[in-house]
């Protein structure tokens, strides 16, 4: 599509067997980046660290960053922000994890970073409380809201069931490389909540969703919209009253990171780190059949990885 003014405004537990080793500490120092491999690998599950340390292995076992950005390129960080929540919570993304996805990104040679989200709860608040703001911030990208229906732009679903049209926020139209970065938990509605889900806060009407079928809505979209890469955050999982959560007793500990450049795939295996075959989450299954992605880990290139 061409690209508008709007860049210019400045707006601001089947993968593994066995335990899990002892975790790493949180926010540590961009170490120097790992040699990277040919890249050949369908999916990279990563267990046993912190979150930015995971990411730093399992992105050079996918061919680096730089497989997946140019240099000059614009780039658009899609985490969960959508509550006023602190990390602990595991509400939203792990800030850890979005800060170093950005550095890397720079690393690669990306011109601008951006991160945003259609929020849920009051979108300053949740961009303040989460820490994503100020991770985003520090590691050189900016902060565009998603509260202004003027940013969305009209597109056609064509290969939808049920979702036919939606507004889209127009970072993921105009810029030429999506991250998205999920994390895991559990949903009310959608079971649970991972990368498919993750892209309702792209859109402006997400109640046609929850009224239309809600599944069948999610695997519309992911027939439209697949970004690039996707980085499934689940070291702390939310494992019930999601997808807000009442308190940390919500909250397990599962130290562990899914990156594919499928989204089905990457769903499928997170749905395994939480207990659940993927075909036991519909939306998981409907999109595997209208071909949005793999959801039968065992036709994949699989790279496993303990730190």
């Amino acid at each position: 599509m061409k690209r508008r003014d709007f860049l210019t405004k400045g707006l601001g537990a089947g993968v593994f067997a066995g335990s899990l080793l002892p975790l790493g500490r949180m926010g540590q120092a961009m170490a120097e980046e790992p040699i990277s491999e040919n890249g050949s690998y369908d999916l990279v599950a990563i267990k046993g660290a912190a979150p930015d340390v995971m990411f730093d292995k399992g992105i050079a076992s996918l061919g680096g960053m730089q497989r997946f950005v140019k240099p000059g390129q614009t780039v658009v960080v899609k985490p969960n922000i959508g509550w006023d929540s602190g990390p602990e919570r595991a509400a939203n993304t792990n800030p850890v994890l979005v800060k170093r996805v950005v550095e890397h990104c720079f690393k690669a040679g990306a011109k601008e970073v951006y991160a945003f989200d259609h929020t849920c709860d009051e979108w300053t608040r949740c961009y303040k409380n989460s820490g994503i703001e100020k991770a985003v911030k520090d590691a050189g990208g900016k902060l565009v809201t998603g509260d202004s229906e003027s940013y969305y732009q009209d597109v056609e679903i064509a290969d939808g069931a049920v979702l036919k049209d939606a507004k889209v926020h127009q970072l993921m139209l105009e810029s030429d490389v999506v991250i998205n970065v999920p994390i895991l938990k559990s949903h009310g509605g959608a079971t649970l909540s991972i990368a498919m889900k993750n892209l309702m806060g792209v859109v402006w009407n997400r109640r046609f969703w929850h009224r239309n079928d809600l599944h069948q809505c999610i695997a519309d979209f992911a027939t439209y919209c697949k970004p690039q890469l996707n980085i499934v955050d689940a070291y702390n999982v939310m494992m019930q009253n999601g997808p807000r959560g009442v308190s940390e007793a919500d909250v397990a500990r599962k130290g562990y990171l899914v990156i594919s450049p499928d989204m089905v795939a990457a769903d499928a295996a997170a749905a395994k780190i939480f207990g659940i075959e993927p075909e036991e989450i519909p939306h998981i299954k409907i999109a595997n059949a209208m071909g949005a992605g793999v959801m039968d880990l065992e036709k994949l290139s699989i790279k496993r990885i303990t730190v």
